[in-house]
């Protein structure tokens, strides 16, 4: 273990509620950033991190005001309203200022294939070139301020470079994970009623073929069923996996990338936007069933992510930094695109699999493009963890400075393997807690500034004021555990549910009034230190990807012979959270491995494969109350294996159904 770092003595001396006076008791607990780090670091110590905190709590207005006067603004904001008033436009802050910097010529993305020996790079100069030529053609055909356009595609540069067009000229950009089925795909496109949707025609992940553009096509021929049509399918030609002649095409509505898009000029006038003009809509499940469109807006989204991308992880102009998420979830938004290009980082994306073709892949990348900030799942970290320290210990990683971890909370045991074998025991880790609501970091260590407890997501970020209520939302201080929320607001929080502000409030602030609910348990220790239990409602957390379980409930009712189903979490090593599904069959069907395989793949074709049941329990029926409520409780201890904790079966309609159910566990 490093020495504790310079400042460290002042510890003892700041409140527990933001350090714990019993920290210098506890060293055997902690692990310190190097004194050569924080040396060197933006936030050095404990008290200069209190010290920026207090004044973004007492000072909001006056604190993000000077954040962004950083920014170019075409016009002034008011202040006690996230900017509101004024002008702005994200990918002009995020490539245009950085060449007129004169940094035109420094690397802005490098891009690694799915096969070793697969890359590219683009310059901030070419970046904003290619960025104009999409924006031209997509003014061409019509696309203008507030249009939604939706954008399905692998991370090829393409995804970021059509994320920044549809910034530039003030479109609304809905990017959809391109592992999403056709069904769900359809669904996003009626909801925003994009003016086109831009794909590719095929990605491999790994050795395995996707053919993204026949997805495309069923979801759009889905789509027109319900009522709404796309005119135009902007289709990337991916060269190494599928040659134009063997796609699939409609003539009419179906336009190769390379025959239009490489025809407009390079230059693109910026349309400058409110700071609360809608900037893009992602959509993340509900525990209703039907996706929930997360709304961020310009102006307070940007400072955000751009202010939390520096600090989580102490940022330096010479870093070249690597997010392994796909721009299909909020985390390849703020920071594979956003918040380092806002930073003027040079930002490594990559179209492949972290196992392929070994589990080596990752520190092979870190190695070849000297990648010193490293950002992953902990969903990955164990699954690498799993694969054996041969496969990390074969490279150098003398390059990496900082590792950070996303999507849901890192265990002890994998957050210790992270720093000690792929870091070296030398990188301080930044273990993120946030949400596709929150738009950037709420709290997450920072790297320089204090010791670090293996898996807690430590404290606030600034602006940040996180409570612990119970059940009846009153505040616990101290020690304790219970529901997480936030007070107040901070720049970068979602606006509205797209089409549903009633569902906006009902979701997010009904549950304890005066406060945001963010549906997670939170437990504080005595030092102060936050640790994050997971979801409280009925959403799984399975490898950082949220799922409610209404969606996968409804796939599996769909099967024409599943009459009922009810679908909970449970702890798995590598996903963190998986799907374990109890299903109820029609009258007279029998059990059988073939049904089981059948009613996975419906899930499958429905949502996507990351939604697959990891088990599928046969249910001759479900513990439901009287009133017809089902039991979830009940259902996660069997799942859990933890039978002598069922607790009271008495209020059920039938408690014989617990007994089938355990009965049946190993069927």
């Amino acid at each position: 273990m490093s020495e504790l770092p310079s400042g460290a003595g002042t510890i003892s001396g700041i409140s527990a509620v933001v350090l714990g006076e019993s920290l210098a008791d506890e060293e055997h607990d902690l692990v310190f950033p190097s004194a050569e780090f924080s040396a060197s670091a933006l936030v050095s110590s404990p008290k200069q991190y209190k010290e920026m905190y207090e004044r973004s709590i007492k000072d909001p207005a006056g604190f993000w005001s000077e954040i962004a006067d950083a920014f170019y603004w075409k016009e002034k904001w008011n202040p006690s309203e996230w900017f509101k008033g004024g002008k702005t436009n994200i990918c002009y802050n995020a490539v245009d200022r950085n060449v007129e910097a004169g940094n035109g010529d420094k690397i802005a993305m490098y891009w690694e294939g799915n096969e070793p020996g697969q890359d590219g790079k683009l310059t901030y100069s070419e970046l904003r070139e290619k960025v104009c030529q999409l924006a031209n053609y997509l003014k061409s055909v019509g696309v203008g301020k507030g249009d939604a356009v939706v954008i399905y595609l692998p991370m090829l540069l393409e995804l970021p470079i059509a994320m920044l067009a549809c910034a530039r000229i003030g479109a609304v950009h809905s990017v959809v994970f391109a592992g999403f089925s056709a069904d769900s795909l359809a669904q996003r496109i009626v909801d925003c009623k994009p003016k086109l949707v831009l794909t590719c025609n095929a990605v491999k992940r790994g050795p395995k073929p996707i053919l993204l553009k026949d997805i495309v096509d069923a979801a759009l021929v889905e789509s027109e069923k319900n009522g709404f049509s796309v005119g135009i399918c902007l289709t990337y030609e991916n060269q190494s996996v599928m040659k134009r002649q063997d796609t699939k095409w409609q003539a009419g509505r179906d336009v190769w990338w390379q025959d239009v898009v490489t025809n407009f000029p390079t230059k693109c006038d910026v349309e400058w936007v409110d700071a609360e003009d809608p900037l893009f809509l992602l959509y993340t499940s509900g525990s209703t069933g039907k996706p929930k469109g997360v709304m961020h807006t310009s102006g307070g989204y940007m400072v955000y992510t751009a202010t939390t991308f520096k600090y989580a992880f102490d940022y330096k102009p010479t870093d070249i930094y690597w997010c392994t998420a796909d721009c299909g979830w909020i985390t390849g938004h703020s920071y594979v695109t956003y918040g380092p290009l806002l930073n003027g980082a040079a930002v490594l994306v990559f179209e492949g699999t972290p196992n392929y073709p070994d589990a080596g892949r990752c520190w092979d990348i870190v190695d070849k493009y000297k990648v010193s900030i490293f950002y992953t799942a902990p969903t990955l970290v164990r699954s690498l963890m799993r694969d054996g320290n041969e496969y990390v210990t074969r490279y150098s990683r003398k390059s990496l400075r900082v590792l950070g971890s996303v999507g849901e909370p890192i265990n002890p045991s994998a957050w210790r393997w992270f720093y000690n074998v792929v870091g070296d025991s030398k990188c301080p880790k930044s273990d993120t807690w946030w949400q596709t609501e929150t738009g950037g970091f709420m709290m997450t260590p920072l790297p320089g500034a204090w010791p670090q407890k293996p898996g807690s997501a430590t404290f606030p970020f600034f602006g940040v004021q996180p409570v612990i209520v119970d059940e009846k939302g009153q505040e616990i201080e101290g020690e304790c555990s219970g529901y997480l929320c936030i007070k107040k607001s901070w720049p970068g929080a979602f606006r509205t549910l797209y089409g549903d502000h009633d569902r906006y409030e009902t979701t997010y602030f009904k549950p304890f009034a005066g406060y945001y609910f963010t549906g997670d348990g939170c437990s504080r220790d005595k030092d102060g230190y936050h640790w994050l239990t997971g979801r409280v409602d009925d959403v799984i957390n399975v490898s950082g990807h949220r799922i409610g379980t209404a969606e996968v409930e409804s796939a599996l009712v769909s099967h024409p012979q599943c009459a009922e189903a009810a679908v909970v979490g449970v702890e798995h090593e590598v996903k963190g959270q998986g799907i374990y599904a109890f299903v109820t069959l029609v009258d007279g069907v029998p059990y059988s491995e073939e049904l089981r395989k059948s009613l996975i793949s419906k899930v499958r074709t429905q949502i996507g494969a990351f939604a697959a049941p990891d088990r599928i329990h046969w249910a001759p029926g479900l513990p439901k109350t009287r009133s017809g409520k089902i039991m979830r409780r009940i259902l996660r201890k069997i799942a859990a294996k933890q039978l002598d904790e069922l607790g009271d079966i008495s209020t059920l309609a039938d408690p014989g159904v617990v007994d089938q159910l355990i009965a049946l566990k190993d069927c």
